[in-house]
Formats: C-alpha cells, sequence, structure tokens
C-alpha cells in the first residue's frame, strides 16, 4: 500500500514566527514565559530554564508564543533540531513554530519530518549563518498513513528511541566517574597543586613538543593529524572528525605514540587546557598539530593518566586563561607557563590504583559508545522502514480493512481543510 503524501503547508493550521526582545532592556527579561533559541534543544527535546521573559517582552519585541504541544522546529544556526513545546514557549527568530490542524497526530508528524530531514538540511543557504526559508518548510512532503497505523509506528520508534535515550544518559552520567574518583583519592586539583608534595612539571622527567600546522585539505590515504576538535570535554580522545595530511609531512618528531599526553595548548579561551591520553586506534602513525602539545613521560612518579586527568581538571576549574597569551579570538600556554605548573606527587599505591581505574573506564566508555552507536543505527534503520512501510507490513494486512475505512475518512478530512 502506498501512503498518501501532503505538502506540510496543507496540515498546517499556522506557522509561528520568533524573535528576541532588547536586551539592552533589562526589564523584559524578569517574567515567567520560557523563551528558547536552538541552544535550548537538546536530543531531541527542550531544555527550559535558561531564560524567560515577561508580557511586555513579549508585546514589544517579533517574539510569538507557541503553544504546547506544537512542534518547534529550528530554521536558522542548528537548522534540524526538533522537538514538541513541553509548555506554552516563546521562541527567538532560528525556530519556527508548527501548529497543527486539529485532528493530526503531532508525534507522528514529527518523525516524519525527521525521516526527511536530508531535504531540509539540503535546503540550507546562506554564508555565514545557514538557514533554510518559510517556503521550504511549507513545500516538505510526509507520508501519511491512517491514525492507528501512525500511533503504532510512533510507538515502536519510541520504544527504540527511549533505549538510546538511556544509553545517552548513562554515557553523562560515566563522564563524571573519573573526576570524582580523582577528587575522593587526591583532593581538589587547585589545594594540592600548591602543596608541599607537588614539583613543578618542568623539574620531571618528560619530553615536550609542539605540533605544526597544515592548512592543507584532507588528502586520501594521508597520514592522521590531530587537531583542536579532537579532545573532547570529558578530557578523552575523540576520533569522530579526524584530518588528515600528505604523507611527506610525517615526522617523527610529530608522531604520537601509544600513552602520550596530548595538551590543548592553543584554542579560544574557554577551551585552552583540555588534556587527553593516546591510546593508538589502529597501527597508523598519528601526527598531531600546532595547536596541541605533546607530553611524553618517562618520570616513575606519576603517569600519563594521572597527568591528564591533573591537568584536564584544572581546565574545568579555568584555571588556565589567567595564565595565558591572548590574541584576536585565541589564547595560547607558552611552554614555560606549562613547564612552571606543579604537579601533585601520589603514592605509588594510589597512582597504580587511579591509573588502572583510568584504563578499565576508557575501555567501558568504548563499549557503551559502540552500542550507542548500534541504538543510533537500529532507529535511523526503523525510521526509514516506518516510513518506505516496512516497519508495520505485517501489521498492516492484519488490519487492511479497518485501516482503509480509516484512511478514506482522513481524505475526505484533509480535503475539507
Amino acid at each position: 500500500m502506498k501512503w498518501p503524501e501532503y505538502k506540510l503547508i496543507k496540515l498546517v493550521d499556522r506557522f509561528i514566527s520568533g524573535g528576541t526582545p532588547s536586551t539592552k532592556v533589562e526589564g523584559y527579561w524578569s517574567g515567567d514565559i520560557p523563551w528558547i533559541t536552538g541552544a535550548d534543544f537538546s536530543d531531541g527535546e527542550v531544555i527550559l530554564g535558561r531564560r524567560y521573559i515577561n508580557q511586555s517582552g513579549l508585546e514589544n519585541s517579533a517574539t510569538n508564543v507557541v503553544p504546547m504541544g506544537s512542534i518547534l522546529m529550528v530554521t536558522r544556526t542548528g537548522v534540524g533540531k526538533i522537538a514538541i513545546a513541553p509548555v506554552d514557549v516563546a521562541i527567538s527568530q532560528d525556530i519556527t513554530g508548527i501548529v497543527l490542524k486539529r485532528g493530526l497526530f503531532n508525534d507522528f508528524v514529527i518523525a516524519a519530518i525527521r525521516s526527511r530531514m536530508s531535504f531540509i538540511l539540503a535546503a540550507q543557504r546562506g554564508a555565514t549563518i545557514k538557514g533554510i526559508t518559510r517556503e521550504d518548510v511549507e513545500n516538505l512532503s510526509i507520508p501519511l498513513p491512517a491514525l492507528s497505523e501512525q500511533k503504532r509506528i510512533v510507538r515502536i520508534l519510541n520504544q527504540v528511541d527511549a533505549l538510546r535515550k538511556k544509553g545517552a544518559d548513562a554515557d553523562t552520567k560515566a563522564a563524571h566517574i573519573l573526576p570524582a574518583l580523582f577528587y575522593k583519592m587526591f583532593g581538589d586539583p587547585l589545594t594540592i597543586m600548591v602543596s608541599d608534595n607537588a614539583v613543578p612539571l618542568g623539574q620531571m622527567n618528560i619530553e615536550i613538543q609542539n605540533g605544526f600546522a597544515c592548512g592543507e585539505k584532507d588528502v586520501a590515504g594521508g597520514v592522521p593529524h590531530l587537531r583542536m576538535n579532537n579532545i573532547d570535554d570529558a578530557g578523552v580522545l575523540n576520533l569522530d572528525l579526524l584530518r588528515t595530511v600528505p604523507e611527506d609531512r610525517d615526522e617523527e618528531r610529530y608522531r604520537v605514540e601509544a600513552r602520550d599526553v596530548l595538551f590543548m595548548g592553543t584554542n579560544s579561551e574557554d577551551k585552552i587546557g583540555k588534556s587527553c591520553v593516546f591510546y593508538p586506534p589502529d597501527n597508523r602513525h598519528y601526527l598531531f598539530s600546532n595547536h596541541l602539545v605533546r607530553i611524553r613521560i618517562r618520570d616513575p612518579r606519576i603517569t600519563p593518566e594521572f597527568l591528564s586527568s591533573f591537568l584536564h581538571l584544572l581546565w574545568g576549574k579555568k584555571f588556565y586563561p589567567p595564565i595565558a597569551k591572548r590574541w584576536v579570538n585565541q589564547a595560547s600556554v607558552a611552554q614555560d607557563a606549562l613547564m612552571r605548573i606543579r604537579v601533585p606527587i601520589p603514592s605509588k599505591t594510589a597512582l597504580n590504583k587511579f591509573t588502572e581505574a583510568f584504563k578499565e573506564l576508557l575501555i567501558i566508555r568504548a563499549n557503551r559508545q559502540e552500542t550507542s552507536t548500534k541504538l543510533q543505527t537500529t532507529f535511523h534503520y526503523l525510521l526509514y522502514c516506518a516510513f518506505t512501510g516496512g516497519l508495520t507490513e505485517k501489521w498492516r494486512e492484519v488490519h487492511m480493512k479497518e485501516l482503509l475505512v480509516e484512511m478514506e475518512d482522513q481524505a475526505r478530512v484533509l480535503k475539507n481543510f
């Protein structure tokens, strides 16, 4: 059975545009009306509480309130984020509110829009701020089976998505385990670094090296080149976006070896100081950019895992900006400033215990990420099957008679809209 398709404009009672009350008028920002931007979308949901406006702010700006239960879609700066409004919310100019006509099932329509997200993303335009037009949204076509089949599809998709979100929540909680363990075993990094038991990094047996800049585009079959985005906020190596450089740039002094510490020496002020330990994912040579500093530890008093955790926790404490050099949009921790950082020396027993825990937690994290990736893949596969008819095919065959009646009624209603 081929489902009929409808352009979104046929299904919508009204589209709602947004705006921003003047931030120069403090009186607008003291009410109880939630005001959201694309930054308030997280994993298919809207997170409230960041900013509120009052009636005066609403009436003296281009913002509008979208009713609870309506669809919220980011159409500018972060295109593709989409969610159901959890309450009545005022929206910024980056968001379009979509209020469906009565009798239509919001949860199904939002799932159908997600299934056609590639068309939306392909329609983006703009040199600096990417966006799509109202016409792009209005002309998006989505399939519309009978209501009972819509509900069955949504129920199946929600079950898989709930598992995916639980996995993501577990990953978030797991990211706090290692910092908590460090604090429990050694204390606050800002406190222990000034203790008598701390030694300047420059007085330890280490090898330190800055990386090299390479503005060339990715080279097919080239050598992996680690950059700023390869250290995540959890202090873990992230290879989701991996750049490559020509093979002739492969010099031994710029290679990263197993258990080298990578320190974010140059970046925007809020990112300098991120650190991670390099564990090679394969047998290729890996190089590193001039934004990173490689620290190779030969001192038996500390391990790479301990040093990386310590340096990264200092980043969380905003330790680095005051000791950094600044220029337009960037800051840098010079080698001499890095070498003056005092590193606490733990007991051998505590050091070994923490190092082993660090390695075990990374293995657990990798396994969880693999599971999360599989769940994500499964969800997108089911989303594809749902809107090509495969997900409910056998169920549809059993209920074909009732579904045909429903679809005829639905077609009559939509014709009269």
